[in-house]
């Protein structure tokens, strides 16, 4: 008959599932563990696909009715969309993110700067409003027009949440609570991709959005988040603390240093920000230059009709 103790039972289901294994060393990450360990097994992968599949779904749905749906923005959302984040989360770069910190930054700029981009560019809310029925249609009309919506998707309230809850989180003895706590790391994962989504869909997201600035203020306000990563980074790299405490040292891994690792941490945060904000500015640009021609050639089609009707209303008077 199977015997459990009670003792080792209640280990089993400690809140602490990101806690080292004492006396077993963690094998170093290479590009084969990367691709050796994946991890379904969690909420967010669950989520993953259905975010996918919903978003397919509605595709499929406007095509029965005979309608196009750019094939960019399908690959875009489920690509670098949702593809970088399941990159970073599911892989064996998530297997390492309570190992080495400079893992868990790659993963912290993946989820709240690249993911965000790309989900904005396959425009998933322009797709349900134009698959969803209609009292579903005028509920998610609703929700977008609220007080709610249009206080924390106005750019500089987004702007102070991107920038101020890196600090509080890496500053504060919360980093070190979500490495102990495997429920509070996921959240602080979903946290990252809601902050980057705030910040980065009213700047260059396709979905009808209240109180949207015009592309000068856009372009301003994401030269504004530059200096931002270059300070948390270089902050991070000079610190004289290390970021969760005693937690990376208490893994005694032999084939890294938390203080060098540290420093590799900050520089992802910093070249990588400043990377992403210079993409950004160019897809800012190119969809600027986009909106002005859209524009010219409504002028030049309203200029055309205004013309043939002068035509048409001169026509009769010369006749006569």
């Amino acid at each position: 008959m199977l015997h459990v103790d009670p003792a080792t039972a209640l280990t089993s289901i400690t809140p602490l599932a990101h806690a080292p294994t004492e006396g077993v060393e963690r094998a170093p990450l290479t590009v084969a563990t990367i691709l050796t360990e994946w991890s379904l097994n969690n909420w967010l992968a669950v989520l993953l696909v259905l975010a996918a599949a919903v978003y397919l779904y509605g595709v499929h749905r406007l095509r029965t009715r005979g309608h196009r749906w750019p094939v960019a923005r399908t690959a875009l959302f489920l690509g670098p969309g949702l593809g970088s984040i399941a990159l970073v989360t599911l892989t064996g770069l998530g297997a390492y993110d309570t190992t080495l910190l400079s893992v868990h930054m790659i993963q912290h700029m993946v989820l709240a700067m690249v993911a965000p981009i790309f989900l904005a560019l396959g425009a998933p809310v322009t797709l349900a409003l134009r698959t969803l029925p209609l009292p579903a249609r005028r509920r998610l009309l609703a929700v977008l027009h609220s007080r709610f919506a249009k206080v924390f998707t106005f750019p500089l309230v987004a702007y102070a949440i991107f920038v101020v809850n890196p600090f509080v989180l890496y500053f504060t003895g919360l980093y070190h609570f979500t490495l102990e706590h495997e429920f509070a790391h996921e959240l602080t994962h979903a946290h990252f991709i809601l902050t980057g989504c705030l910040f980065f869909w009213p700047l260059i997201g396709l979905d009808p959005l209240p109180g949207r600035w015009p592309y000068p203020g856009r372009a301003l306000l994401m030269l504004l988040s530059v200096p931002f990563h270059t300070v948390l980074g270089l902050t991070i790299m000079q610190s004289a603390t290390l970021l969760g405490g005693d937690w990376y040292p208490s893994l005694e891994l032999s084939w890294v240093d938390p203080w060098t690792d540290q420093k590799t941490a900050g520089g992802v945060l910093w070249a990588g920000g400043e990377f992403v904000s210079v993409i950004m500015l160019g897809v800012l640009v190119v969809q600027w230059i986009r909106q002005s021609e859209r524009e010219a050639r409504r002028i030049d089609r309203e200029l055309d009709r205004q013309e043939a009707r002068e035509r048409a209303a001169a026509g009769p008077a010369q006749q006569a």
